[in-house]
């Protein structure tokens, strides 16, 4: 059986390539309305609150730039207006239809932000039409409720986003993503031992580092929500403050990171303590060093730091399909979600 979620899945290279081909050129509307900002603030949800976290790490790491991610409950339950003056708030929704998400963005313009969204729904959309200026991604329709070309492409907006914000990368990494991401969906790894080493198990934990981190909570909400598993996503160095008690025989480890970078040696020093303990650890993207210190190993995508998070959900996708499956769980239709999520 091919579910909607591995079809869309397979749909990210050229969902990928249509967003950069569209938002590339739009480099330079970013400039002109961030010229003005010194500081971000992210306004997001679920998926797009874990894309908002590459973003904040981005933008800080290579643009110099403080970011934060807002509390949307001050301006849609306490209704506390703030000082937001020299602040860029860019909201995310894959749908663009979430009330609480269009208010906060409404609130924060108020509140004398400069607005940007960046939304899968289009420019008809409410959030975009909130917005000062609209990134909308190009995925096309999502049918399965886990979302996985949204997230992405979502990342693809934030990477414009940072060029527009004269972050210190290499643009031309960019048009290397979606070829990266269909090698991957092609040749995951060892897909079947990963979804072997959690069909049976409760919990797992999902940790990252740095620009890794989106990845870790991107995945474990993933594990979440299709395969019910009480999936723990974290920054490895919270990790080792005292949650790594919890990683045993029977709760497993998966561990994220690009192929280059700071915190890679961080990850395969982790990965070789919780094999040391007797559990297993399944290494995501890392190259070769992960890999060897790993139980068994996903591939990564061969790129950049900045842009790898694009390419490290993809296997963790595939794993959430397929251990569904295994688990005998319809991953286009988790109990208790809608596509749609509207919070007060």
């Amino acid at each position: 059986m091919t579910t909607k979620m591995r079809s869309e899945i397979a749909e990210q290279p050229a969902a990928l390539r249509a967003t950069l081909d569209a938002l590339l050129p739009r480099v330079d509307e970013v400039k002109g309305l961030a010229g003005g900002t010194r500081q971000l603030v992210f306004i997001a949800r679920g998926t797009s609150d874990n894309a908002a976290v590459y973003g904040r790490y981005l933008i800080e790491a290579h643009a110099g730039r403080m970011s934060s991610l807002a509390a949307p409950s001050i301006a849609t339950t306490y209704k506390r207006k703030l000082d937001l003056s020299g602040v860029l708030a860019v909201a995310l929704s894959q749908s663009g239809k979430t009330e609480e998400i269009v208010d906060t963005l409404a609130w924060a313009k108020d509140c004398g932000a400069a607005t940007v969204a960046i939304t899968n729904g289009g420019e008809e959309s409410p959030l975009a039409q909130a917005a000062d200026l609209a990134l909308c991604t190009l995925a096309g329709e999502e049918k399965a409720v886990p979302a996985t070309k949204t997230y992405t492409t979502q990342l693809a907006a934030l990477a414009v986003l940072a060029l527009g914000l004269d972050a210190d990368v290499n643009a031309d990494d960019l048009q290397r993503v979606p070829d990266a991401v269909e090698r991957l969906i092609a040749e995951p790894g060892d897909l079947d031992a990963v979804v072997d080493g959690l069909a049976e198990v409760s919990g797992v934990v999902v940790s990252g580092r740095g620009m890794a981190f989106s990845t870790a909570l991107e995945t474990a909400l993933k594990l979440k929500e299709a395969c019910y598993l009480h999936a723990m996503g974290l920054s490895y160095a919270d990790l080792l403050h005292g949650p790594i008690a919890v990683v045993d025989e029977r709760t497993p480890a998966l561990l994220v990171a690009a192929g280059e970078g700071p915190t890679l040696q961080g990850t395969v020093a982790l990965a070789r303590r919780v094999t040391g303990a007797g559990a297993s650890a399944f290494g995501v993207g890392g190259g070769d060093e992960l890999a060897a210190a790993s139980t068994a190993a996903l591939n990564g995508p061969e790129l950049p730091e900045w842009v790898a998070p694009m390419g490290l959900i993809i296997p963790g996708q595939l794993v959430t399909e397929a251990l569904a499956r295994r688990r005998g769980i319809d991953p286009d239709s988790p109990r208790g979600l809608n596509k749609v999520t509207q919070t007060d």
